[in-house]
């Protein structure tokens, strides 16, 4: 990087936290901090809806999840949009009417203390744990970039964001988010822009997706029913549904983002914006990571793309089978090259055989380039720096420094620190607000003043981010950034929305049934992940219905004609 880089860089993102913070200075009350003027436009909100999910991890483990695997990660999000209409529908209007600071305040409401505490809980755990991970990702790339240590990055950037969070509140969050996600938009289009402009010669988007496509990348629908599969149709569409609808809906970290509108029109029309808008900008991000894949196989590209971690390695006891490993990949990698060309010029030319012929060589070649980088990935793992994650996270910041103009590397890297700047405030700033509301005021000081409670909420952050720093520092023994936070969440969210289904529709079910079929519901989701080979959506739909099931037969059976007079004590 250039001084220009890093004008653009630190020009960026200091101008964007100084105004955020300066545009909600002299907020005091707790309402203030934590929901903000409570006039926010159905705009900022729907930015902020969708800065507060497209974390760091999103742009660099997202591309590398195509690079590797392809696109048939969108079908996580096919049920986003149901999601979000049922959300604005239903959960909306219920946290309006009662103005409520959080969603687990219904919970008390309508069940008891101890069922409110239980999903406060189980969001805090979830979500304090998936922080580490959105601070790990935006240090990864100023560890590459600047050359320093990763732990010192992963310190010093999870500082930063805390104190920003800490300083400003919910308001800080929603009007910083809204430009980060302008500056975001921005990032990608010019990225897409150099990748066609860096393509061979001649080579146009039809023959760039060509290639995609026959090399698997663009397979982005898959209509098997192989449950062990992650990503399909069905689980996108019903794991998705309930994943979706859980985080949207229950997850106080977004939840606190749409309670900030001026009115339930405006907070209704910001949930729209992300059920339109939603796929595809997610799409077009693995396409990103697609066209990368396409890039590098006319250019060459590292065996090993975490570049700190080879260094250590090829020091190593394994060094010398890691050369020649490197000379073999870089051989075989020209003969593909040469491979691809003569596929493209048998496609163009008409004859069917040519090119079936010519892409079987293609295919072959690239199989043969898979197994070698296959076979230094599992020599690494067994080497001095124990590396356990995959490089696919170091893919799109390859490209970025290594193919951009000076100028929009900065802007670039910026990007990648805005959304993480975006989504860990937003989730640090939940943090807070949930342990202030529902544990320390809700249990221990019910009648504090106003400053007290904004005060305990500041220091709530700070602490919720030194949980989370301490998380990311060994984050790094997951294989996918992007994965990993979706795994941690559907091991969780399938029993908070249970919870909060059986509050919204099932009326005469109390709160300790609630409460202990929830506990059972979440013990059994932990204990068939770790022993059932199921794809991760799918503990989604089966962590709801099995807090619904278990606590209505808890209700049924220990509690008959009860749950009626509970439900109005609550």
């Amino acid at each position: 990087m250039t001084a220009l880089d890093y004008l653009v860089l630190i020009g960026t993102m200091v101008g964007i936290a100084v105004y955020g913070v300066w545009k909600t200075r002299g907020r005091r009350s707790l309402a203030d901090y934590l929901k903000g003027d409570k006039a926010t436009g159905w705009g900022t909100i729907g930015l902020s809806v969708m800065a507060t999910q497209a974390s760091a991890i999103t742009f660099l483990s997202t591309p590398g999840q195509a690079y590797e695997k392809g696109v048939g990660f969108v079908q996580i999000y096919f049920g986003l949009p149901l999601a979000l209409v049922i959300i604005s529908v239903v959960f909306l209007p219920i946290y309006r009417r009662l103005n409520v600071f959080t969603a687990y305040e219904y919970l008390g409401k309508r069940f008891d203390a101890k069922t409110r505490v239980l999903g406060a809980v189980l969001f805090l755990l979830q979500r304090g744990l998936a922080a580490g991970i959105t601070i790990y990702a935006p240090a990864i790339v100023l560890a590459k970039v600047l050359n320093w240590p990763l732990n010192l990055t992963i310190v010093g950037s999870g500082v930063l964001v805390i104190l920003y969070t800490a300083s400003g509140g919910n308001d800080a969050v929603n009007l910083t988010q809204k430009w980060q996600m302008g500056v975001i938009f921005v990032g990608m289009i010019a990225a897409f822009v150099v990748l066609m402009l860096r393509m061979p010669e001649g080579l146009g988007l039809g023959d760039m997706l060509s290639v995609a496509g026959t090399m698997g990348k663009l397979e982005a629908v898959d209509f098997s029913f192989d449950p062990n599969n992650r990503y399909t149709l069905w689980s996108g569409i019903l794991g998705g549904l309930f994943l979706s609808l859980s985080y949207f809906g229950t997850d106080q970290s977004q939840v606190q983002r749409y309670l900030s509108g001026g009115s339930l029109r405006q907070s209704r029309l910001g949930l729209m914006f992300n059920a339109v808008m939603k796929i595809p900008m997610q799409f077009f991000i693995l396409l990103l990571g697609a066209l990368v894949f396409v890039l590098f196989q006319f250019d060459r590209p590292p065996l090993f793309f975490n570049e700190p971690v080879w260094q250590a390695e090829v020091q190593g006891e394994h060094g010398a089978e890691l050369r020649r490993l490197e000379q073999e990949f870089n051989a075989v990698h020209a003969e593909k090259e040469a491979r691809v060309r003569a596929w493209l010029e048998a496609k163009a030319s008409g004859d069917g055989a040519l090119e079936a012929a010519a892409r079987a060589e293609m295919l072959a070649s690239h199989e043969r380039s898979q197994q070698i980088r296959q076979r230094a990935i599992e020599i690494i793992k067994t080497g001095p720096t124990r590396a356990k994650s995959s490089d696919a996270d170091y893919v799109f910041i390859t490209f970025i420094l290594n193919y951009l103009p000076h100028g929009l590397i900065g802007l670039l890297i910026a990007v990648i620190f805005a959304a993480g700047l975006s989504s860990t405030s937003s989730e640090l700033s939940a943090l807070g607000s949930t342990t202030t509301v529902d544990l320390y005021r809700h249990l221990f000081r019910k009648n504090a003043d106003e400053r007290h409670y904004v005060r305990a909420s500041r220091g709530f952050t700070v602490l919720w981010g030194a949980v989370a720093l301490g998380f990311a520092l060994v984050v790094r023994l997951v294989e996918n950034l992007i994965e990993a936070v979706n795994i941690l969440g559907s091991l969780f969210y399938g029993v908070v929305l249970g919870i909060f289904l059986l509050a919204f529709f099932f009326k005469r079910v109390g709160g300790t049934a609630v409460f202990f079929g929830a506990l059972i519901a979440e013990v059994l989701v932990i204990v068939g992940y770790f022993t059932i080979p199921l794809g991760f959506l799918w503990y989604n739909p089966v962590g709801c219905f099995l807090c619904i099931a278990i606590s209505l037969l808890i209700e049924i059976v220990f509690r008959p004609g009860n749950s009626s007079r509970e439900a109005a004590r609550a």
